[in-house]
């Protein structure tokens, strides 16, 4: 609580008790003002340096999907109105400023730093790793603007405007259907079935259908630290009637985008789900197979099918690609594990984030930073207010409809499905990756012999689940009692705390890859071709792989797809997850960048 109290002295230190309440519209006309105490310099702009932190920030967090999409879109809108209190033809999200300055650059560095500023403390100062971000956000302030947390502003400063929409932009949003005032717990929800003791065979479901959450046993993390265990509680449960950027608001009668329901287990694309699922596990063996996975051969496909078959030439380069031979598995784990966005990650949203960066480098070396790949050029504060508005605007508004989705129809994860279904002896038998266990198959010498006391169950060919030292053991592929499956995944995390349909993954990716499609023009990466080297050695749920090797992609939307099929690999999520939520990160998208023009006076 003492943080808190600090938090909430922090604005109004900065400000000396100076500055009124905004009026009952959000606006206020400042006339003049004075700026240039923050001073950035290198290339990164002032809402970068501030981006940065966030994602610092985030990576200390719980990895909560749905709340940090929320908040880099917050941070990002409180940024956008500080940047647009200085330009006239600008419309702010939340708090509509005005004000004109003899230095606009150096006002608009102060306005947004300390917008950023008072904000980011706000709303991570009860998060896990808050001390340490309090430390960091306070040290950038001190060496970027020379403030402390005790010092007093002119309120006739863009400081002081920074400050205010801060302010205006968290008592905006703290009642936005998010429960923030309540640590965005949602107590309505009852879960169908019992939990899922991941740790015992089996499982015990009153629908099968609908989602189980899952106990797991304390185990040791990345870092070699004791986690707690148990019962999982459904995160976000309430996201989808949280106020939103562009999309229209979820309802009565219905969601904003509705897919449709996924298919049940009376179905035969129920089973169907499951066989694929269990075909991707197993095909996490190693020295198996090689595979071409640059964009000649992958990639290019149309918009909620993976029915692509790469691309013909580099656009940038007007040559072909080169081939990127790759072991199989070691792509299938590499892409598992990179897009997992997991603990100690920027999560999904984050992910998008850092790819946004990595994209505005490119071409900001090039000096042309033109919004949409048009008209004039812009600096690259004006353009990373700008981007980070859209793209997180369209993230946020992607977890609101994805988890609306999951809301409504509440549906089950793999893990229930394979131990469900195998269990009881449901699982369509497929040669060589679904068997029944028999004498015969369990004799010595023969595929099941290690099964025999199990005869008559049925085994599946997949991952054998975590080995005991993951930085030094592989598990392989095995036969392995259907009842006893696990996605790969480590073992203090399994499967996410919420229902599969529709993934979020794939609305968040397709949402992030549509917006920098619009915003830079180009569907492509710069240069045609984004690369990210997976290192010998570096998995982290088993060891591997056995060398070096690059993931590719020419599109931000072949990116994008690769995400959503990674679940499918990870066990995270069956097909019907995926594609629905490319569909709906698509439209928000599309939302998003109509609605950025606007505000941006285009």
């Amino acid at each position: 609580m003492l943080v808190v109290l600090a938090i909430a002295a922090v604005a109004g230190a900065l400000t000396g008790g100076l500055i009124g309440t905004l009026g009952h519209d959000g606006s206020t006309d400042t006339g003049a003002v004075s700026a240039g105490d923050c001073s950035f310099e290198g290339p990164r702009s002032a809402a970068r340096v501030w981006h940065e932190l966030a994602l610092e920030a985030i990576r200390r967090d719980d990895p909560t999907p749905t709340v940090h999409s929320r908040n880099l879109y917050h941070l990002s809108a409180a940024m956008w109105d500080a940047w647009a209190a200085f330009d006239s033809d600008s419309t702010a999200v939340f708090v509509d400023e005005q004000a004109t300055s003899e230095d606009p650059a150096g006002a608009r560095d102060d306005a947004v730093s300390l917008a950023a500023f008072v904000f980011l403390g706000e709303r991570y100062v009860d998060a896990v790793g808050g001390p340490e971000t309090l430390e960091a956000l306070r040290s950038v302030l001190a060496e970027a603007c020379g403030l402390d947390y005790g010092d007093r502003i002119d309120s006739n400063s863009a400081a002081a405007i920074g400050v205010r929409v801060a302010r205006g932009v968290l008592a905006a949003t703290v009642d936005d259907g998010s429960l923030e005032r309540s640590d965005y717990k949602d107590p309505s929800y009852r879960s169908a079935n019992p939990p899922l003791e991941v740790a015992e065979t089996g499982t015990v479901m009153v629908d099968p259908n609908r989602w189980q959450p899952l106990t797991l046993e304390p185990a040791l993390d990345a870092q070699g630290l004791q986690t707690l265990g148990g019962e999982q509680i459904y995160e976000g449960a309430q996201w989808g009637s949280v106020e939103t950027f562009a999309i229209p608001a979820a309802a009565a009668t219905g969601l904003p985008f509705d897919p449709g329901p996924p298919p049940l287990i009376t179905e035969p694309a129920f089973t169907e789900g499951v066989v694929d699922v269990v075909r991707a596990s197993a095909g996490l063996e190693a020295g198996v197979a090689a595979i071409d996975t640059s964009p000649a051969t992958m990639g290019n496909s149309p918009l909620g099918t993976d029915g692509g078959s790469g691309h013909a030439v580099n656009p940038a380069t007007g040559r072909a690609y080169d081939a990127n031979i790759v072991d199989q598995a070691d792509y299938a784990r590499a892409i598992a594990e990179y897009w997992a966005d997991g603990p100690d990650s920027e999560t999904p949203p984050g992910h998008w984030n850092l790819l946004a960066n990595d994209t505005s480098d490119a071409i900001g070396a090039s000096g042309d930073l033109s919004i949409g790949g048009t008209g004039a050029a812009v600096d690259r504060l004006e353009w990373d207010v700008k981007l980070y508005l859209t793209l997180n605007g369209a993230l946020h508004d992607a977890a609101v409809a994805a988890w609306g989705t999951k809301r409504l129809y509440d549906y089950t994860r793999p893990i229930s499905m394979i131990r469900h279904l195998g269990g009881r002896d449901e699982l369509p038998h497929v040669e060589g990756l679904i068997e029944r266990i028999t004498a015969n198959s369990a004799r010595p010498g023969e595929r099941h012999a290690h099964l025999e006391a199990f005869t008559g169950e049925v085994a599946v060919y997949a991952w054998r689940g975590s080995p005991a030292d993951p930085r030094t053991e592989t598990s392989g592929v095995g036969w392995i009692r259907a009842v006893e499956w696990v996605p790969y995944q480590q073992p203090t995390f399994v499967t996410p705390s919420f229902p599969g349909y529709v993934s979020g993954h794939s609305a968040f990716s397709r949402a992030g890859a549509d917006v920098l499609t619009a915003f830079t023009g180009s569907r492509f990466f710069p240069g045609g071709i984004h690369r990210h080297v997976v290192a010998e050695g570096s998995f982290l749920h088993e060891e591997g792989p056995t060398r070096t090797f690059e993931l590719q992609w020419a599109a931000y939307q072949d990116a994008a797809d690769e995400a959503g099929r990674s679940r499918i690999w990870g066990g995270i999520h069956v097909p019907v997850d995926d594609y629905p939520g490319r569909l709906i990160g698509a439209k928000c998208a599309e939302a998003a960048w109509a609605r950025a023009q606007v505000l941006f006076g285009a």
